[in-house]
């Protein structure tokens, strides 16, 4: 395994590409840091991480999930790739609930509420700002990875229990014991 850290990122591969970081992994628990450089080597790591998603058939992708601690999502939803830098919240309205998965939680899924329609400012891999007003699970899937990039976990939407009991399956998978 080898590891850049030269500019904007530090990227390890494994040269198959970007490893997706599995919970417990203390990266995902971590908040990112805002992306400062628009550069090459940005848009090169945006490449990237959009190959390790679509490798693993995910819809999006948080950096801090390929072990870098940026705030860079991506995700790709009825042929529409969405690059979200820095993103904010500007508004939410509604409720919706619907089932989740994670790329760091392989096999996980929980229904969980959010947000039926979010509008969120985010640079784009340029650097420009952009604003975009999204609903149904568009606005999961931002919500979602926008979570991510402060170190929160769609698991901490769900009740202490069912929480506890997939925190407990990760763990025993970590180390082997869930077969």
């Amino acid at each position: 395994m080898k590891e850049t850290t030269k500019g904007t990122t530090a990227v390890k591969t494994n040269g198959e590409g970007l490893k997706i970081r599995i919970y417990p992994d203390p990266v995902l628990k971590m908040p990112a840091t805002p992306v400062e450089r628009f550069d090459s080597e940005l848009s090169s790591f945006i490449d990237e991480m959009r190959r390790a998603m679509a490798l693993r058939e995910g819809v999006g992708l948080a950096a801090p999930q390929v072990g870098v601690s940026k705030k860079i999502a991506i995700i790709d939803y009825h042929d529409v790739f969405y690059v979200l830098i820095n993103p904010r919240l500007l508004e939410q309205e509604g409720e919706q609930e619907g089932e989740e998965g994670c790329l760091s939680f392989p096999g996980i899924y929980a229904a969980v509420k959010r947000p039926a329609r979010v509008q969120v400012s985010a640079q784009d891999v340029t650097g420009v700002d952009r604003v975009y007003d999204v609903e149904g699970f568009t606005a999961r899937a931002f919500l979602h990875e926008m979570d991510h990039l402060e170190g929160k976990l769609f698991i901490e939407h769900l009740s202490t229990l069912k929480r506890g009991m997939i925190r407990k399956k990760m763990r025993k998978r970590a180390i082997g014991e869930d077969n």
